[in-house]
């Protein structure tokens, strides 16, 4: 009570905050529907109303069993104990959902509180004190509305309910209210009842008004059917009548208050018998000799009147009182012979209930007594299942067993034999000469290598096709896709497999494989790109030095003279330019994308073959095959002209020829050769420049042979720059070594590379440095997630190998 004071006195300050909030402390059963109405007809009026419903259900002890019996908590598992707490939440919300629809038909917000507690009157008590509840509605019935004695539990909610909250006690035809502090000094007028309440009254808690007996009376006559509600109106009548007849009869009382008392037993034994049975015999013993008790105490009562009559001298007042009297006293006679003869009935109902309640005891042992049976028998039958079941699994492992090993031998029988059918045909294409010196690759090989032809590795793009550059079977290779342009990449495709995969040159591009489903070729990888854009210096590349271009414009020569002399047909290459020279490690040039290339076959009665379609560069195309449509080995010399002065000016193609001659005629060739390759030998220079233009001549019969006269002289200018490289300007080192030798920030070969936090190497002074002044990596630009770096001592050893080799 002190607890629940206490939190009173800490809500009174939120009081106000809380008078729009109306709790109604229902049961749940039939009656609470009738509290929960007048509620909704007295408060719903007065404006913005909040209803917050409270049910206090007892404490969960047990798990039932289908027995009957319950089974304690720290007994049962934990999800058993759960699930039944659940079950019981769920239909406490089920019970109390007609009532939140009531409220929620009339536009009320209106909040369900389900409390678990085993004291009833506290639990609400404290939720009211917790929210600061100034309007509590509880239901009663129409013997427990704030009687004096405290016994229903109205009267005990209302006095563990803080003093600050008003509480209306509701029944069918009564209402009876304990004001709150703030109202209880003056007079509370309610709608419904008529009731006026004193504070200076000892008995705040119950209805002092003769008129609210009667009406409670007159209520349970028209309203009530129980035979223990009509006991008690009955002894209330009489109670009420002795005490208006006769002030003098004060002796009498204590016998009024034993025959309600009795009826209040009475009534709570008849309600209790339907829960035990031994409990209302019991019960139904007790009040027999209580009724017993009154009988010879009302007799004694009359005869001791008689007596007191006898010896008095009779007035015509006193006589009639004493009439009066005795009347009364047979009235409860009567009453309390017509209870006993009630509760013999009820004696003979109990035991006829508990003859009952054995039959079935004995038959439910029976019928347990089967099921014991049977779940014996269903027992033996498991086990032998059981049984039967483990034999089966042992044989089906057994016979799994023997289908695996007999499926491993058969799958090794199958792989000899593709094996030894691959090996056959790989024999009979090596006798036949047909066997393609390439590999086959699949789709999903390639589109996992290149990251699904991510942009990051794309490193070209053409007018047939994108270059990746990626990694398969840990080798560093370019992919070229063709592009889907229907049959001209079929052909094209075909095309360059059947010429690469039949020949092999030291300056032709190698065939690494392909892919045939969507026409894909693998070449090897060429670390320092095409030769134009090194030429035209792109993305900052370090410059070609002159005796460098000698070797390079012999090596291409060298690989033309290989196609248009292969057998048994010659090949043009029809396509030469910078763009399709690739550079090696070293600067080795190779030519690739011959997928344009021509095989001049033997039935022609000349080196020439006409095609109507025009390919080709358009700076770098014969003239006479634009005017004649004639393609010959003469048409690859002009463009090798072109390329010869592009490799000694490093300029556009466009208009070359016409600067070149001009120089030349005018003895300023210095002046329009290529400065960044170092100091050009004059001569030999002149004679390379004057060979450049005799290939480029317009018509084809003026261009050299390319065998008997362009090979032999580019060889003595080879060996003349092969002579001066080592007296000629040294190139940096970072022009000729690997790309994963350079510092991504010095663009240099790294002396001390170390591994930073976005995974890219650099050169500890480098990174040091940068990272002084920065939190972003230098490649990606994004931050990073430390500053610490660590030796890379496989790339060390790499370099240092490499610097000893160029030493």
């Amino acid at each position: 009570m002190d607890r629940i004071q206490d939190k009173a006195d800490e809500s009174n300050k939120s009081q106000r905050s809380s008078s729009s909030v109306v709790a109604l402390a229902i049961k749940g059963n039939k009656k609470s529907k009738y509290v929960v109405q007048w509620a909704l007809n007295k408060f719903v009026p007065e404006g913005m109303i909040i209803f917050k419903l409270i049910h206090v259900h007892a404490g969960i002890k047990g798990v039932p069993t289908p027995m009957g019996n319950m089974i304690p908590l720290s007994q049962v598992r934990n999800d058993i104990a759960t699930a039944f707490r659940k079950e019981v939440e769920w239909q406490t919300n089920q019970m109390l959902l007609p009532f939140k629809k009531m409220c929620e038909q009339r536009k009320v917000h209106v909040d369900v509180v389900p409390i678990e507690s085993d004291d009833v009157a506290t639990a609400v008590a404290e939720e009211v004190a917790k929210g600061a509840i100034t309007k509590l509605v509880v239901g009663a019935s129409s013997r427990s509305l704030f009687t004096s004695k405290q016994k229903g539990m109205s009267a005990k909610i209302s006095v563990s309910t803080p003093r600050f909250c008003t509480v209306y006690a509701v029944s069918k035809g009564k209402l009876s209210i304990r004001p709150s502090d703030v109202q209880i000094d003056g007079s509370i007028i309610d709608d419904a009842s008529e009731t006026s309440f004193s504070s200076n009254s000892p008995s705040n808690y119950a209805s002092t008004s003769q008129t609210e007996t009667g009406s409670i009376a007159s209520y349970a006559t028209l309203h009530s059917s129980s035979l223990a509600t009509q006991r008690f109106q009955a002894l209330s009548s009489i109670n009420q009548t002795l005490l208006s007849t006769s002030p003098g009869l004060n002796e009498t009382k204590h016998s009024r208050g034993q025959s309600v008392d009795l009826g209040r037993e009475i009534a709570a034994t008849s309600s209790a018998r339907h829960s035990d049975i031994d409990s209302a015999l019991s019960r139904a013993s007790s009040c027999k000799s209580i009724i017993s008790d009154t009988e010879s105490w009302i007799y004694d009562q009359i005869s001791g009147k008689d007596v007191s009559l006898a010896t008095e001298p009779p007035s015509p007042n006193r006589q009639a009182n004493i009439n009066l009297e005795l009347e009364k006293l047979r009235i409860e006679l009567r009453h309390a012979q017509g209870m006993h003869a009630l509760a013999q009935s009820e004696n003979i109902d109990a035991s006829r209930k508990l003859n009952d309640l054995n039959k079935r005891r004995s038959e439910e042992s029976m019928k347990m007594k089967e099921i014991i049976a049977k779940e014996e028998m269903a027992k033996e039958l498991a086990r032998q299942e059981r049984e039967r079941h483990q034999a089966a699994a042992r044989e089906a492992e057994y016979l799994k067993e023997c289908a695996e090993r007999e499926a491993a031998e058969r799958k090794e029988t199958e792989l000899k034999a593709v094996h030894a059918a691959k090996e056959k045909e790989k024999l009979e294409d090596a006798l036949t000469g047909s066997m393609p010196q390439y590999r086959k690759f699949t789709w999903d090989e390639i589109v996992s290598a290149t990251s699904s032809f991510s942009e990051d590795l794309k490193i070209g793009m053409g007018a047939y096709g994108i270059v990746y550059k990626c990694t398969l079977y840990h080798t560093t290779v370019a992919v070229k896709v063709l592009h889907p342009n229907g049959n001209r990449k079929s052909k094209q495709f075909q095309q360059e497999l059947e010429i690469l995969s039949r020949i092999r040159h030291p300056n032709l591009l190698l065939l690494l494989g392909a892919c045939f489903d969507h026409g894909c070729i693998v070449y090897e990888y060429m670390e320092n790109g095409n030769l134009e854009e090194r030429l035209l210096r792109k993305n900052s590349t370090p410059p070609i030095p002159w005796f460098e271009r000698y070797r390079i414009a012999w090596e291409i020569a060298s690989a033309l003279a290989f196609l248009h002399s292969s057998k048994p047909e010659p090949i043009i290459h029809r396509d030469l330019k910078p763009a399709n020279i690739l550079l090696g490690r070293n600067l080795v040039s190779k030519i690739g994308d011959i997928g344009l290339s021509t095989v001049l076959h033997s039935d022609n009665s000349s080196t020439m073959y006409k095609d109507t379609e025009p390919v080709g560069t358009l700076c770098y195309i014969d003239p006479e095959y634009q005017r004649t449509g004639l393609i010959s080995p003469k048409s690859d010399v002009y463009a090798f002209g072109m390329v010869i002065l592009q490799l000694l000016t490093a300029k556009p193609a466009i208009a070359l020829t016409h600067v070149v001659e001009t120089a030349i005629d005018g003895g300023n060739l210095a002046d329009i050769l290529d400065p960044e390759a170092g100091t050009w030998p004059f001569q030999e220079t002149l004679n390379l420049a004057r060979l450049g233009l005799s290939c480029a001549e317009l018509r084809r019969r003026d261009r050299p042979d390319l065998k008997d006269h362009v090979l032999p002289t580019l060889e003595r200018l080879k060996e003349v720059a092969a002579r001066s490289q080592h007296s000629a300007p040294i190139v940096t080192v970072k022009s000729r070594s690997p790309n994963h030798f350079i510092c991504p920030i010095l663009q240099d070969v790294m002396d001390d590379p170390c591994v930073a936090a976005d995974g890219y190497t650099y050169d500890r002074k480098a990174i040091e440095k940068w990272l002084q002044d920065n939190d972003k990596s230098p490649m990606t630009n994004m931050a990073l997630p430390h500053k610490n770096l660590i030796p890379n001592y496989t790339l060390l050893s790499a370099i240092m190998e490499w610097k000893s080799r160029e030493i």
